[in-house]
């Protein structure tokens, strides 16, 4: 799961890339951070990770869980909803987001047979058991 911190380096030269760049700009000018993804808080309980995905508005049919090649990908989709209105109701402002929102994660240490998934008041929680293996990573080396 260390995958899923992200690096950040002291030495911005000689890690500048200016696509970076471009996509951050596209991200924060057209909002595209938001619409396409959700926010999550992922916990390393010593025997367990725990996964928190913020999913407020939509209903538990509307999200997917899928386990495939050591990868989890949480899918939400919200569809837009058609209301009639009369000729005076119209938007001033439309901030929702309608579409779909995906994230994956790698869980190649993670006992995905015992993985349990709860929907409650907008958050989608996911009790992810490490493998056996995985528990007992840590080592010190000795410096020669």
């Amino acid at each position: 799961m260390l995958e899923l911190i992200p690096f950040i380096s002291n030495n911005r030269v000689s890690n500048y890339d200016p696509f970076k760049d471009m996509e951050n700009f596209e991200k924060h000018f057209f909002g595209t951070d938001r619409i396409s993804s959700f926010k999550t808080d992922i916990k390393d309980n010593g025997n367990e990770y725990l996964l928190e995905a913020d999913l407020p508005g939509f209903k538990k049919e509307d999200i997917d869980v899928n386990l495939e090649n050591n990868y989890l990908t949480i899918k939400a989709e919200r569809k837009v909803e058609n209301e009639e209105k009369d000729k005076k109701g119209r938007y001033i402002r439309c901030e929702r987001s309608y579409g779909s929102f995906v994230r994956s994660f790698d869980v190649s240490d993670v006992d995905t047979d015992k993985i349990t998934a709860s929907y409650e008041d907008g958050v989608l929680k996911l009790n992810m058991p490490k493998k056996e293996n995985a528990l007992h990573t840590a080592k010190k080396l000795e410096i020669k």
